[in-house]
C-alpha cells in the first residue's frame, strides 16, 4: 500500500506525519482525518469548497486528473500551484504521495467570497 507523508503545518500537523499502508481509492482527506490530522473540510467532502487544498508535492502524476467542478473550486484557492488538489476528490492511487497544507484556506461560503 502506498504511504502518505504530509509536511508540517503549523496549525494543523506541527511535526508533518507519515501514513503508512494509506488505502488505495480513499481520499487524501479521509485518510488524514482516520489518522487524526485534522485538515478544514467546511463542505463535508463534497467538493464546495476549497477548505481542503493541497499541494502535492511528490506523485501527482499517480492521481486521477481533477474534474470540471474542482478546477473551478481550485481556481479560487489561496496558494495555488500547478499540483494543487482539493484533497476531499484526490483518492490515494498506487504511489506514495507527498503533501502540503498551504497556510492559509479561504471558506467562501463563511466568508462572503
Amino acid at each position: 500500500m502506498p504511504k502518505l507523508t504530509v509536511l508540517p503545518h503549523p496549525d494543523v500537523c506541527p511535526e508533518g506525519a507519515v501514513i503508512e499502508n494509506a488505502p488505495r481509492g480513499v481520499s487524501i482527506c479521509r485518510v488524514m482525518l482516520d489518522n487524526h490530522i485534522e485538515l478544514e473540510h467546511a463542505c463535508e467532502l463534497s467538493c464546495a469548497c476549497t477548505t481542503c487544498h493541497v499541494v502535492v508535492r511528490e506523485g501527482y502524476n499517480s492521481l486521477e486528473e481533477a474534474t470540471d467542478s474542482e478546477e473551478d473550486l481550485l481556481d479560487k484557492a489561496w496558494g495555488l500551484s500547478s499540483t494543487s488538489r482539493l484533497a476531499c476528490q484526490a483518492q490515494i492511487a498506487d504511489a506514495d504521495l507527498t503533501v502540503e497544507i498551504p497556510r492559509y484556506t479561504i471558506n467562501h461560503a463563511k466568508e462572503n467570497h
